[in-house]
């Protein structure tokens, strides 16, 4: 039961982040005036979105003690970085599985800024950060880390909106269960069971420019 509740709230949690870094987004958009960013730059604000993400992930597994100090949760510890690199191979795959969309409608003519290597090679990077803040935890101590952590305990404590979280939260939840039924099937039969994705996403149009996935926004877009 431990493990479901903490499920939903990394959900939650994944999902108001990527709400939050939609405005981060949309601000360096405007700074940029218009201007197309080149790959190299859009991998580097990736970065630092990652790198947050698995900061405030890592501060969630923290419990506050008597004194001001905190002190690594390790129950939830090896859960919450099984959950996190899940996340980040599932945006993974979405995002393969919209480019070789968009590749077939268009045949191949539209440039897509993506680079699988630096992709995979981001999500060890997060790896590798989660476990460092295991040896090394005062590093996520720091100004933005908890301005996320507060912005994202306030969202979830409103009313309606905090609602709508929840709710992605639980679609979160039933999109993670069964990714692990297909990874066991698979293990087991060499074929996944079911083609799920662990996003909440809304019907559009071919020319609506809003994101359809609730974490992260579509690098494509931005970088037009």
């Amino acid at each position: 039961m431990d493990l479901i509740n903490l499920i939903f709230r990394l959900g939650v949690l994944f999902a108001i982040y990527g709400f939050l870094w939609f405005f981060i987004e949309l601000a360096l958009k405007l700074l940029i005036g218009g201007r197309k960013r080149t790959l190299g730059e859009i991998y580097l604000i990736k970065t630092v979105k990652y790198l947050f993400l698995v900061n405030v992930t890592f501060l969630f597994c923290l419990e506050q003690q008597d004194e001001p100090v905190s002190q690594v949760n390790y129950v939830s510890l090896v859960p919450s970085f099984i959950i996190l690199m899940v996340y980040f191979l599932g945006k993974l795959q979405q995002k393969e599985q919209r480019i070789q969309m968009m590749t077939n409608f268009t045949q191949g003519m539209q440039e897509v800024p993506f680079n699988r290597q630096w992709e995979l090679v981001l999500i060890i990077v997060s790896g590798f950060a989660f476990a460092g803040l295991v040896f090394y935890p005062q590093i996520s101590e720091n100004a933005v880390s908890h301005w996320f952590q507060r912005s994202i305990v306030d969202i979830e404590n409103t009313v309606l909106i905090g609602f709508v979280f929840k709710a992605i939260g639980f679609f979160f939840l039933i999109g993670l269960f069964f990714k692990m039924l297909n990874a066991l099937n698979y293990i087991i039969s060499g074929k996944p069971m079911v083609n799920v994705r662990t996003g909440f996403s809304t019907k559009k149009g071919a020319n609506d420019d809003s994101f359809d996935d609730f974490e992260e926004i579509d690098d494509n877009k931005l970088s037009e």
